[in-house]
């Protein structure tokens, strides 16, 4: 079995949370928004933070960039909490808790490849800040139902990443999943690891390509969590009995693959009961 780096930031109790003031807020798409933080964070790419609301509730972000001076965590208004974070405005604070979870893994690689969706690209993001940082190739499939809910094509850019697009309908870049791009650009590049975080589905078809090719490749899973560090035990998965908080959330795409039986098939609720992808 692989086993990915762990890193020494497991919290040992319940921490105080951190306050955080907005600096910034950038309209991603129509359901979309980055929140930029005034506060540094000692955080690397894949690990998330609890973002907390006072009187509201905390929930898991993935930190999706640096900036000199502090953070920034994209988020969807989805549900109450977010609901609530897009009513704040530039000078509100808030707290954080964290950053907990387990960070990518960029070994000695020289050219990666990153496959992200929806929700998933903040933990994209966060690597190919970190990677091209150390000077390594990144080549990014950034993919999106339509060209409006496509994130972080122009800033990955300007990074120096070479992006590739995939919309659903064709409104920009390949029409197409974002496996379909993949399996295109396989036919003629050759990367040393291939990193996912987006839809579970569009996860485990990238894995499969990725063994198929004989090809590394982590992936960032996500489950509904309250804790964030193994005490909740919310984000417990079938077929190991592990949680994602604890163990995760970045994996070895074939561990997952061969030891996580509910993995690309379905997901459990705040009470416990499935829902299938």
């Amino acid at each position: 079995m692989k086993k990915l780096q762990t890193l020494s930031v497991r919290p040992t109790k319940v921490d105080l949370p951190i306050p955080v003031t907005i600096t910034e807020i950038i309209d991603e798409n129509p359901v979309m928004k980055t929140f930029v933080f005034d506060a540094p964070i000692e955080s690397q790419a894949a690990q998330f933070i609890m973002l907390w609301i006072p009187k509201i509730d905390a929930k898991p972000f993935s930190v999706a960039y640096k900036t000199k001076t502090g953070f920034a965590v994209t988020a969807k208004a989805i549900g109450p909490f977010t609901n609530k974070l897009f009513e704040l405005k530039v000078g509100d604070t808030i707290g954080y808790f964290g950053p907990y979870g387990e960070a990518w893994d960029l070994k000695k690689y020289k050219k990666i490849l990153l496959v992200g969706g929806g929700v998933g690209a903040p933990a994209i993001l966060s690597l190919a800040q970190v990677a091209l940082d150390k000077e390594i190739e990144v080549e990014c499939i950034i993919a999106a139902r339509n060209k409006d809910e496509v994130l972080y094509e122009k800033l990955l850019s300007k990074w120096g990443a070479k992006v590739h697009i995939a919309t659903d309908d064709g409104s920009l870049g390949f029409k197409g999943f974002a496996t379909d791009l993949l399996n295109e650009l396989l036919k003629e590049n050759k990367f040393d690891c291939i990193y996912t975080c987006g839809p579970e589905v569009m996860m485990k078809k990238v894995a499969e390509i990725a063994i198929k090719q004989k090809i590394s490749c982590q992936m960032s899973l996500e489950r509904y969590m309250k804790c964030g560090f193994n005490i909740c035990g919310q984000c417990c998965v079938d077929g190991t009995g592990e949680t994602i908080c604890s163990k995760g959330t970045v994996y070895d795409a074939e561990y997952v693959l061969k030891n996580i039986t509910e993995f690309g098939k379905y997901h459990r609720d705040a009470s416990g009961a499935k829902h299938y992808f």
